[in-house]
């Protein structure tokens, strides 16, 4: 009897042991349960092009077009949907928030899906296969809800913004068009959609909303046994791609519950206001509760008191309630002191990771946050031999990354109050924006007092060397592509974006080439941001000379229009290879020790022979319409006028041909301006420029003395 007593204890132990993993162990037994708040990264498997980006998932790249691409994101473990014993599928429910974003407003196609998949090894084919499928047809058993932002004849797409259910086939069961309850897929703002199956009644209902609310009514309701299609394990997750277009599809937030009962568990709500995308503490080893005091009863001998005798036989217990008193106030001391210095050190030594997250969290969010360390090391402490480059107020070095090993350019803050005033800007600004033709921004470090920008290495240098210092003459269908990528780029920042950006430095040596020799427009550290339909503040004057237009000169104000004449500057540089200012010549047909770019192109357009302008060292191997076109393009952004400047989503259609170019007087007009109070701040900006720009009185030789003088631009 005894001896059963003594075992009882340990084989309840074993047996709620057991018992307890058997319970905790839920997907075994077919139930499934999680959101991106519990889970871990090791998690989630991330295949082709999906990754992880400001706290969101994300399935496809900003390609350059027209390359399209695919990525796909599941849950690592396989959950079951056909169980021995039951007649019915698992019943699931998911809820997601979803968002998809256009680089380009012109630029569109592709889609995101809801998906169950036999296999977590492979993407599906980009474009209108969204990733689920590939054209081959082997992946065979998946289950997709498809939203689709380009209709696609092959796949009978009834419109280019609306939801499907796919069965083992792009062509889907059913859809429904999202134009029907108000819902923009193509919008950029966050979408929320719930997918309730029950596998008793083989009802699967999808409901979408742009709000946490679940709509009363389901959008798409369809009748269909799952077990048809899936295996007794599939693999859940979402697939997307783009269609030679720049689109990004971001996951913001997904739950997911499955189960054999007899109706989906309700469990796959919205998230709470404060959640994340992942659990940092979700790998940890969480400690089990304290337990209770032991009594007296299961004690364990060797404590200070002897049960036996109820004798003290220790000196700190003989001497009393005053000295245990005495010794706690002291420890109680001790800690309290301890506690304050470490305190102390903690605040000091942190201070500059508080200082870091204080710039984070108020200036921007970046793709990722580098050490002064890693960068250092990167570019083996800043050695003057990996200098690549000087932008504003600021040096650039080539790095390369010890970790990936990947080479990036490292944008180093000039010491001085401007300089990391203009750093600051450039911070900003850059990364709130997401185009093709932007140089992108990788990362960025915040200490020792310094500011870091990590950027894509640009392998072919900027367009200033390609034109100038290279010994490879820069083909005309690469130029006429650079400045087609540039007018996009610049049609982006002054029209696409949420506020305004004012680059105002648009300039050849600021633009950057890619492997492909297309344009990276880089260097916001002189732009401003400026909300739509208000004015600018006018600032001093800044920029590079030769670029800059008149009126900038006179008032300060820099507009998108002012940005218009820096970018036909540039035209004019890449159609003729000459730069917009030149002050030594050593080729016959350039005359004058300090020429005008824009002025010898207007002369020549007057004279009726443009094509003369055109680069000598391309040796005629161009076609004379696109030249043409080009150089008029160049003059048109040129204009003295402001507002006979066309904008840059205009000059995006001349350059494409979609629509033709204003009329370019052959004589370059001149534009007056009655502000003769400005004339020496005029005089003071342009003195270096050796008669660039003539100054002359609109009306008469004493003009510049009395009231209401003109000032003419020539």
């Amino acid at each position: 009897m005894t001896s059963n007593l003594a075992k009882f204890p340990s084989d309840f132990l074993v047996w709620f042991i057991i018992l307890f993993c058997l319970c905790s162990n839920r997907s075994t037994f077919g139930t499934t349960e999680f959101d991106f708040g519990t889970l871990t990264l090791s998690s989630l498997k991330l295949l082709g092009d999906a990754h992880l980006g400001n706290n969101s998932v994300r399935l496809t790249r900003d390609l350059a077009v027209p390359n399209s691409g695919a990525g796909k994101v599941l849950y690592s473990k396989p959950v079951r949907f056909r169980q021995p014993g039951f007649d019915f599928p698992a019943s699931f429910s998911t809820f997601f928030s979803f968002s998809v974003t256009n680089l380009n407003p012109s630029s569109i196609g592709g889609g995101l899906a809801f998906v169950l998949t036999p296999g977590d090894e492979s993407v599906g084919d980009a474009g209108g296969y969204m990733g689920i499928l590939d054209a081959k047809g082997t992946q065979i058993g998946t289950i997709a809800v498809e939203f689709d932002t380009l209709m696609d004849v092959e796949f009978k797409d009834i419109n280019g913004n609306h939801v499907g259910l796919d069965l083992n086939s792009m062509v889907s069961t059913q859809a429904g068009d999202l134009d029907s309850i108000g819902v923009d897929l193509k919008s950029g703002d966050l979408v929320n959609s719930w997918i309730e199956y029950s596998g008793s009644t083989g009802q699967l209902n999808i409901f979408v909303s742009y709000t946490n609310l679940k709509p009363k009514e389901p959008f798409l309701s369809v009748t269909i046994n799952i077990a048809e299609y899936v295996n007794d394990f599939m693999f859940v997750g979402f697939s997307g791609s783009t269609q030679g277009s720049t689109e990004i599809h971001n996951i913001a937030w997904w739950s997911f519950s499955s189960s054999f009962d007899a109706s989906p568990k309700s469990g796959a709500e919205p998230p709470p206001p404060t959640a994340s995308l992942m659990n940092p503490t979700a790998d940890s080893v969480k400690l089990p509760p304290p337990s209770m005091a032991p009594s007296e009863s299961n004690s364990t001998p060797g404590v200070l008191q002897d049960k036996s005798s109820g004798k003290c036989h220790s000196n700190f217990c003989k001497q009393g309630p005053g000295a245990v008193v005495g010794v706690v106030t002291a420890g109680a001391f001790f800690l309290a002191f301890a506690t304050l210095v470490l305190i102390w050190l903690y605040s000091k030594k942190f201070k500059r990771v508080k200082n870091s997250e204080i710039l984070a969290s108020d200036i921007i969010k970046m793709p990722k946050e580098f050490s002064y360390k890693e960068l250092k090391l990167a570019t083996k402490g800043f050695n003057s031999t990996r200098i690549i480059g000087h932008g504003a107020f600021g040096t650039v070095y080539k790095g390369i990354l010890s970790d990936t090993g990947g080479i990036v350019a490292v944008k180093r803050c000039s010491h001085n109050g401007q300089g990391k005033a203009e750093f600051l800007s450039e911070l900003s600004i850059i990364g709130t924006l997401r185009h093709r033709n932007l140089v992108r921004l990788q990362g960025w470090c915040h200490e020792k007092g310094e500011i870091l920008l990590v950027y894509d290495l640009m392998p072919n240098g900027s367009l200033d060397k390609a034109l100038f210092e290279s010994r490879m003459v820069l083909s005309w269908s690469h130029r006429r592509k650079i400045l087609q990528g540039v007018a996009s780029a610049l049609a982006y920042l002054h029209q696409e974006c949420e506020n305004q950006v004012i680059h105002r430095d648009i300039k050849s040596s600021n633009i950057m080439l890619d492997e492909g020799f297309n344009a990276r427009l880089g260097d916001f550290g002189l732009a401003r941001q400026v909300e739509h339909d208000k004015s600018p503040d006018a600032t001093v004057a800044a920029g590079t000379m030769g670029y800059l237009a008149p009126e900038y000169l006179l008032t300060g104000r820099a507009t998108e229009k002012t940005d218009v004449f820096s970018y036909g500057a540039v035209v004019l540089e890449v159609a003729s290879g000459r730069r917009p200012i030149e002050r030594e010549t050593t080729r016959v047909e350039k005359v004058g020790v300090n020429s005008n770019l824009v002025e010898w192109v207007w002369g020549l357009h007057r004279e009726g022979n443009l094509l003369m302008a055109a680069d000598s060292r391309l040796c005629g191997e161009f076609d004379e319409q696109e030249m043409r076109r080009v150089l008029m393009v160049g003059l048109a952004c040129s204009h003295p006028d402001p507002l006979a400047r066309p904008t840059m989503r205009g000059v995006v259609q001349m350059l494409e041909g979609e629509s033709e170019i204003p009329i370019v007087p052959r004589t370059r007009p001149s534009m007056s301006f009655s502000t003769s109070h400005l004339l020496m701040t005029l005089q003071d900006s342009v003195s270096d420029l050796n008669g660039l720009i003539t100054l002359s009185p609109s009306s008469s030789d004493s003009s510049f003395t009395g009231g209401g003088n003109g000032l003419t631009l020539v």
